[in-house]
């Protein structure tokens, strides 16, 4: 994988994107730190537990932790350029930001984080016509939560700071 981003401190692609959503108050600049990164990533990794040991009782709690871990895992990412969603972002941004960075090649993992975001949205907001959620769609998904969190964990010794 570090063969095809941009050497680690450098502004390989994306900056432009990054100054975007920080002038439109999407993101934040933060002091960049590896320890708030690392105790998120540690939270994503508990969620999964969590997420795999709940998925039968309670598959739409057990959605909204596999999803939240594929969301703490990516804002890890952020955390450690210095970055931070804000309200006004809200989680859409953190793919926004990750994606001007990592697409291509890495952009596969923010489609299936999106497909995960709104999949949560509509478990905990259901339309009349969404099927509830079952274990099987939990298991499904949890996997693919855990390479997003994977690939998180890589990516925050590859993208610079800001």
């Amino acid at each position: 994988m570090s063969s095809t981003l941009p050497p680690a401190g450098s502004w390989g692609q994306g900056r432009g994107k990054i100054d975007s959503l920080i002038e439109e108050e999407k993101l934040q600049k933060v002091t960049a730190s590896r320890t708030h990164a690392n105790r998120l990533l540690k939270q994503a990794q508990n969620h999964l537990a969590s997420s795999a040991s709940t998925a039968e009782d309670d598959p739409e709690g057990a959605y909204a932790l596999l999803y939240t871990a594929a969301r703490k895992s990516l804002t890890a990412v952020l955390e450690v350029q210095g970055l931070r969603p804000t309200t006004k972002g809200g989680h859409v941004v953190i793919s926004d930001a990750l994606k001007a960075q990592i697409d291509p090649p890495l952009g596969r993992i923010l489609v299936t984080y999106n497909r995960l975001r709104r999949s949560r949205h509509n478990s905990e907001y259901p339309p009349v016509s969404e099927p509830e959620l079952t274990a099987d769609n939990v298991r499904q998904d949890l996997d693919k939560a855990k390479e997003i969190v994977e690939v998180s964990e890589k990516l925050m010794d590859q993208l610079p700071i800001y």
